[in-house]
C-alpha cells in the first residue's frame, strides 16, 4: 500500500518562502505522475504542480514563476518550493501520486493527509 506523508506547512508572511516535502513509501507497480494539489476553504481541490512519468512538468497559471516542483527518486520525495507567496496561496496542500498498484490494474490516485499553508501578515 502506498503512503504519502507531507511536511513543511505553516504560517508565512506575504512575499516569503516555504518548502513542502512529500515522502513516498510502499510498493507500487508503476507511477504515472506525482504532484501537489491544494484546497482553500469553500473551494474545490485544484492542481498546483505535477510531474509526469516522462518528466513533463505542469504548473497552475497562478503559481508559474513562483513555485517549483522537484522529484528526488533516490530519496523517494516530491518537494514544492514556494516563493513570493500571496494570501491567495492559503490552503491545505495535498501530495498526490497516480499509478498502477499491480500489472494490468487501472490507474489509482493516492493522497497524503494534507498540510496547512497560511499566508498572512
Amino acid at each position: 500500500q502506498v503512503q504519502l506523508v507531507e511536511s513543511g506547512g505553516g504560517l508565512v508572511q506575504p512575499g516569503g518562502s516555504l518548502r513542502l516535502s512529500c515522502a513516498v513509501s510502499g510498493n507500487i507497480f508503476s507511477i504515472d505522475g506525482v504532484g501537489w494539489y491544494r484546497q482553500a476553504p469553500g473551494k474545490q481541490r485544484e492542481l498546483v504542480a505535477k510531474i509526469t512519468r516522462g518528466g513533463v512538468i505542469e504548473y497552475a497559471d497562478s503559481v508559474k514563476g513562483r513555485f517549483t516542483i522537484a522529484r528526488d527518486n533516490a530519496k523517494d520525495t516530491v518537494d514544492l518550493q514556494m516563493n513570493s507567496v500571496k494570501p491567495g496561496d492559503t490552503a491545505v496542500y495535498y501530495c498526490n501520486l497516480e499509478g498502477q498498484p499491480r500489472p494490468g490494474s487501472v490507474v489509482a490516485d493516492y493522497w497524503g493527509q494534507g498540510t496547512q499553508v497560511t499566508v498572512s501578515s
